[in-house]
């Protein structure tokens, strides 16, 4: 009975230590109550929106990489195409017993170690400059014999690589073996010089391809290289092509089955596959009604979901309702950006049991000592 006596005005205190505890225990990160006092609404500076579909639809700004008109449009090359630093020979033969470079008893010209300038040009004797790199040699025997035709009648001209390796292109990265090489017939678009790199050496959907070409640089995802026939372009003369995994990362945190930073594993990644990605919530311990993602957003799209004006980038918190008729619909068409934070907030449950198991651990002690020392 004294035990009794005890307990009795032990109760009403430990229901109050439970009531206040709440805000005092262990948790992973903010509630949603904490969250949303932080909100422009609550004199705080970031805006709280609830995703809809309306919302999902002006923050879908995902773009596809792709390749310009320029790369597009460049004509395949051969491994006979002469570039810079080569050097060519030369052999004229004229039509006459006097011509205009054939020595006097003879009918042809050689012309021998004729090397490709800098700027991609040879000189031949009254022909003139004429423009060798990116040109095969059939093409420059054509441009030779035009202008010499005009001096002299039906010059016949050869000419042909004496040294140089020809049109190169250089694959890095994530290939199966890194190198230069050459382009030649079965390797003159870019699929085909992958291939002879060995291919990829990572996933396929998170493979990016990038093109220096000269002072211009291009990117396409790789499994985009097989969905048109433009995509898979005619690779030049001096192209460097890098094959590296998508560098775009998220973060995720609070009461979720993985928290870290994680990559991309899809073009175009949803929160609903974000989730997925990061081992989905958990049953106890995770709110469906309070996962927030966290972004710096652009003025335009801020003004956008707001529907005011608003001045530069703002930040913006999109609070995404598992539990709504249409919820799992609007996260899965809700796009994650690179840099995004996602939080997901612990179940009110969570904190109540957190609450009830560290008081009533004390009580328990509490009354064992008093049981202990009554006589």
């Amino acid at each position: 009975m004294k035990t009794i006596r005890i307990a009795r005005p032990i109760a009403p205190i430990a229901m109050a230590c439970l009531l206040s505890s709440c805000s005092t225990l262990p948790q992973v990160g903010p509630n949603k109550s904490q969250i949303f006092s932080g909100s422009v609404q609550e004199q705080g500076d970031a805006y709280v929106v609830p995703v809809d579909a309306r919302i999902a639809r002006i923050t879908d700004t995902h773009q596809a990489l792709g390749f310009s008109s320029s790369f597009r449009n460049a004509g395949v090359l051969g491994s006979d195409t002469i570039r810079a630093g080569d050097v060519l020979g030369l052999t004229i033969w004229e039509n006459v017993d006097d011509g205009l470079l054939a020595n006097e008893g003879l009918n042809a010209t050689q012309l021998s170690s004729v090397q490709v300038d800098g700027d991609g040009f040879i000189f031949v004797p009254y022909a003139g400059r004429i423009r060798a790199a990116g040109n095969t040699p059939e093409a420059i025997r054509r441009i030779i014999t035009e202008k010499l035709q005009e001096q002299t009648p039906d010059p016949q001209v050869e000419v042909r690589r004496e040294a140089g390796d020809g049109a190169t292109v250089t694959v890095i990265g994530a290939v199966g073996g890194q190198g230069v090489f050459p382009i030649q017939r079965p390797t003159r678009t870019l699929s085909a010089m992958i291939a002879a790199a060995g291919g990829i050496a990572i996933p396929p959907e998170t493979a990016i391809v990038t093109v220096l070409r000269g002072s211009q640089r291009s990117q396409i995802r790789y499994e985009d290289i097989f969905k048109s026939a433009s995509n898979d372009i005619a690779v030049r003369d001096g192209d460097r092509i890098m094959v590296q995994q998508d560098e775009r990362e998220f973060t995720i945190l609070g009461a979720i089955g993985s928290q870290s930073i994680k990559r991309f594993e899809s073009p175009d990644l949803s929160a609903i596959e974000a989730l997925a990605q990061a081992g989905g919530l958990r049953t106890i311990t995770s709110d469906p009604t309070g996962i927030f993602v966290l972004r710096s957003e652009s003025e335009g799209i801020t003004s956008s979901v707001l529907g005011r004006a608003v001045s530069g980038p703002q930040k913006v918190i999109y609070l995404l309702n598992l539990t709504e008729p249409n919820g799992m619909f609007t996260a899965r068409d809700f796009k994650i950006r690179d840099g995004d934070l996602i939080y997901v907030t612990e179940a009110p449950f969570t904190q109540w049991d957190k609450a009830v198991s560290a008081l009533f651990g004390s009580l328990d002690s509490a009354a064992a000592s008093v049981s202990t020392l009554s006589p």
